[in-house]
């Protein structure tokens, strides 16, 4: 595929979202050829500093083969969609280049952020062995401690080699090592796959998350936990409902958007001779909404075990 080659504009669509429902509060719709910068920042680089750890971390945690960039061969506005590639290029000792866009100043000031609401991405997802695109959503702030403390939530990604199907995910728990996570799996109906344009979307209300596909709810989430305890310096496991933190933890904080094009990692392993190259997730909008007249008390917390529960293994 050639890396400026044209493409027709995808057809106007409407939301899915109902207007007696839901209220659009943010969007972009990618008109012109330029990012626009107060919405979006770029990361920038194959890795992270942990000031907690006072270590710098390669590869994004996941030992992920790109270097992000803010170069137009990276991420390119055109035909009224965001283009986010990834290359197979050497640049800084890494193998590949791609983008990674966030409503966020790499200074961790906030562009936009958003607590509870429905969050949409109109999107062409690119897939092969060892791609790892994703739309997805970070806390502002660390409220209650370190990744994954403070949550993560995953609209859609994908394993590279399986078009057919996009995850919805949660991250939650304590502080990496000891973070939970809970994915759930959609087989893309009619024997479609994440090439052609979809609607991937989630509502996040207190207490509750959903997962949508092309308007289409496909999965629910009311079950997760949050701890700050730390021992040696480290996240630990919760050992009593005293370590917790109040329900809905940690999903009842402002959130940022995510759009990235990640290239191998522990994830969806290495890309082989068949992953082609440039790999292009395209965009066409992103909106976010508020429930008309707002959101009432959390939802009672969903079936599920905390850690505190688990049985022991007695070793013999």
């Amino acid at each position: 595929m050639a890396r400026n080659s044209k493409r027709p504009a995808p057809p106007a669509v409407h939301t899915d979202a109902d207007p007696a429902q839901w209220t659009l509060v943010w969007a972009d719709e990618f008109e012109g050829t330029d990012l626009d910068r107060g919405k979006w920042d770029y990361d920038i680089g194959n890795g992270f500093y942990d000031y907690r750890a006072h270590a710098w971390v390669p590869g994004w945690g996941n030992e992920e083969l790109q270097y992000y960039t803010a170069e137009r061969s990276n991420v390119e506005v055109r035909d009224s969609c965001v283009h986010i590639r990834a290359i197979k290029e050497s640049l800084h000792g890494c193998g590949y280049t791609s983008g990674r866009l966030k409503t966020r100043r790499r200074d961790g000031s906030p562009l936009f952020t958003k607590q509870f609401g429905r969050f949409e991405f109109r999107a062409r997802v690119p897939h092969g062995k060892g791609l790892w695109p994703a739309l997805w959503m970070l806390p502002q702030d660390d409220a209650y401690g370190g990744w994954a403390a403070s949550g993560e939530l995953d609209v859609m990604e994908i394993v590279g080699e399986k078009p057919g199907q996009c995850l919805g995910s949660v991250h939650f728990g304590s502080t990496f090592p000891k973070r939970e996570l809970v994915t759930h799996v959609h087989t893309i109906p009619n024997g479609g796959t994440v090439s052609d344009f979809h609607v991937y979307a989630v509502e996040w209300e207190p207490g509750e998350i959903r997962w949508l596909f092309d308007g289409e709810a496909w999965a629910t989430q009311s079950f997760w936990w949050s701890s700050s305890v730390t021992r040696n310096g480290k996240g630990a496991v919760a050992r009593s409902a005293r370590d917790l933190n109040p329900w809905p933890a940690p999903f009842d904080q402002p959130f940022y958007l995510l759009m990235n094009v990640a290239v191998g990692g522990n994830f969806p392993g290495a890309p082989n001779g068949e992953t082609r190259f440039p790999a292009e997730l395209i965009v066409d909008y992103v909106r976010v909404y508020d429930r008309v007249g707002g959101y009432g008390p959390p939802k009672p917390r969903g079936k599920g075990q905390f850690p505190y529960q688990k049985k022991k293994v007695r070793k013999r």
